[in-house]
C-alpha cells in the first residue's frame, strides 16, 4: 500500500478516506445485510458538513497521546529498576501494563489509518507499536476490518470473546482471574498472529463434521472477504514481531546480563502477559457484551460513559473516571460511534458523541454509565429457549445435511 498524504473526502452525507472506506466499510452486518446497505442506513445521522472536520487528522494530538503513554511507562519501569527486587515493583508492574492497553488503543488507531496523516509514517509507528506488544499490527488490520464488516455475523472474528453475555458473575471472573494470571496470554497472541484470515488458501477442515463444515465456510469466507494485499502484508508483519520478541530479551541481557534479562522480563514482559489480558477482554466484553439488539451498531455496539454518571450517583461517577483511567484510554469509550464512523480518529470522538446526541440518534443507543454495563455483563446466564422437536420423518432429511448434528 503506497504511501499518500491525502486526506479525506466528502461522499455524499459520509466522509472517505482513500483505501480506508474500502477496508472498513462496513458497519455492521448482524442479520445478512450488505456492508454498504448498513452504512448507507446510518448515512443520514449528521451532514457531510459536520463530519468533514471531524475526520482531519491531527499528528500533534497522535503524537502526544503516543509520548504520555511512553512518559509514563519509562516512569514505570525506572520506578521498578529503583525498587528491585523488592516486591513493591509490582506496582511498575501494574502501571506498564496499563500504559501498554494504551499503546494498545493507539495501534487500533493505525490499523483504521487514523494515527498519522502520511499512511507510511501511520503504518510504521503502528507496527512498532504492535511490535513490541507481540502482535502484528497489519495482522490485526486483517482481523479488524472483518469485525468492523460483520458485526456480530458468522465471519466476525470477535463474538467468541464478547458473544453469549451475560454468562453468569463466576463465568466471566473466572476468565479474567485465569487472564491476570496469565493463563489465557497465549491465545491473545495467537489471535494477533492472524491463522486462517492472511492465508492464501482455506485451512482444511478438521474434527467433527458440523463443526468442520462450519471453520471451512467461515475460513472460505475470511479469506474471499480480505484483500490479498491486506494479507501479504500481514504475513511480512509477522516476521518483524518475531525479530523484535527475540531482539528485545537479547538487548536486556546484553545491557544487564542475567540481571537485566530478568528486570526485562518482569517490567515489561510480565505486564504484557498479565495485567494486560484482563484489560483487553474486559474492555471487549464492556464494548459489545450483553446488548440488546445486534440489527444497528446503536445497539449492537455501546458507549460508556466516563465522565458524570447519567445516573447522578457520585459512587457511578466516580467508577467512570476509574474507567477512563483504567479501561477505556484514548476516548476508547466512544466504541459505538467508531462503529458508526470508524474514520474519525479517537480525539474527535467525543465531539462526534455530542453531536449525535444533539441529533438524537443516541435515543435508545447503547449508552452507559460503566456501573450499568458491569451490571449487565455480570448479570446471571440468560436462560435458553428450548430446542424445537424434530418430527422423525424429517430425520432422513437432515442427515444429508453436512451443518446437522447427525452429520
Amino acid at each position: 500500500m503506497a504511501p499518500t498524504e491525502r486526506g479525506p473526502q466528502v461522499e455524499g452525507s459520509h466522509v472517505t478516506d482513500g483505501d480506508t472506506t474500502a477496508a472498513f466499510a462496513g458497519l455492521a452486518n448482524p442479520a445478512g445485510r450488505s456492508a454498504e446497505g448498513a452504512r448507507q442506513a446510518h448515512s443520514g445521522l449528521l451532514t457531510a458538513a459536520q463530519l468533514a472536520p471531524l475526520t482531519r487528522l491531527d499528528d500533534t494530538r497522535s503524537f502526544a497521546a503516543l509520548v504520555l503513554n511512553l512518559a509514563i511507562a519509562a516512569a514505570a519501569i525506572a520506578l521498578g529498576l529503583v525498587l528491585w527486587p523488592n516486591p513493591w515493583v509490582l506496582l511498575a508492574v501494574g502501571a506498564v501494563g496499563v500504559q501498554q492497553h494504551g499503546l494498545f488503543v493507539l495501534a487500533h488507531e493505525a490499523v483504521h489509518y487514523r494515527l498519522a496523516s502520511h499512511r507510511g509514517w501511520n503504518d510504521a509507528i503502528g507496527r512498532v507499536i504492535g511490535m513490541a506488544g507481540g502482535i502484528s499490527m497489519c495482522t490485526y488490520r486483517v482481523i479488524h476490518r472483518l469485525h468492523h464488516r460483520h458485526l456480530f455475523g458468522p465471519q466476525d472474528p470477535d463474538t467468541t470473546i464478547h458473544a453469549g453475555y451475560p454468562r453468569g458473575r463466576a463465568y466471566l471472573a473466572r476468565k479474567l482471574a485465569l487472564d491476570l494470571i496469565g493463563w489465557n496470554a497465549w491465545k491473545t497472541f495467537a489471535y494477533f498472529f492472524g491463522a486462517p484470515a492472511i492465508r492464501e488458501a482455506p485451512a482444511a477442515a478438521a474434527g467433527p463434521a458440523e463443526e468442520g463444515a462450519r471453520s471451512a465456510t467461515r475460513h472460505q469466507g475470511l479469506l474471499n472477504d480480505t484483500p490479498a494485499e491486506l494479507r501479504r502484508a500481514a504475513r511480512d508483519d509477522r516476521w518483524g514481531v518475531v525479530a523484535c520478541q527475540l531482539a528485545l530479551p537479547a538487548g536486556a541481557w546484553a545491557l544487564g546480563g542475567a540481571t537485566g534479562l530478568a528486570q526485562y522480563a518482569v517490567l515489561w514482559l510480565l505486564p504484557m502477559l498479565t495485567v494486560l489480558q484482563p484489560l483487553l477482554r474486559l474492555r471487549s466484553i464492556c464494548e459489545h457484551g450483553a446488548v440488546n439488539e445486534l440489527g444497528s451498531p446503536l445497539t449492537a455496539a455501546r458507549c460508556n460513559l466516563t465522565g458524570r454518571a447519567l445516573s447522578g450517583r457520585g459512587v457511578d461517577t466516580v467508577l467512570n473516571w476509574a474507567g477512563r483511567a483504567l479501561l477505556f484510554p484514548h476516548h476508547v469509550n466512544h466504541h459505538l460511534e467508531h462503529h458508526l464512523y470508524p474514520a474519525v480518529p479517537h480525539y474527535h470522538l467525543p465531539r462526534l458523541h455530542r453531536l449525535l446526541a444533539e441529533a438524537g440518534a443516541l435515543q435508545g443507543a447503547e449508552v452507559r454509565d460503566l456501573s450499568g454495563t458491569v451490571s449487565r455483563i455480570f448479570a446471571a446466564r440468560r436462560p435458553r429457549p428450548p430446542a424445537p422437536r424434530v418430527p422423525v420423518h424429517a430425520t432422513d432429511t437432515l442427515s444429508n445435511n453436512p451443518l446437522s448434528t447427525g452429520a
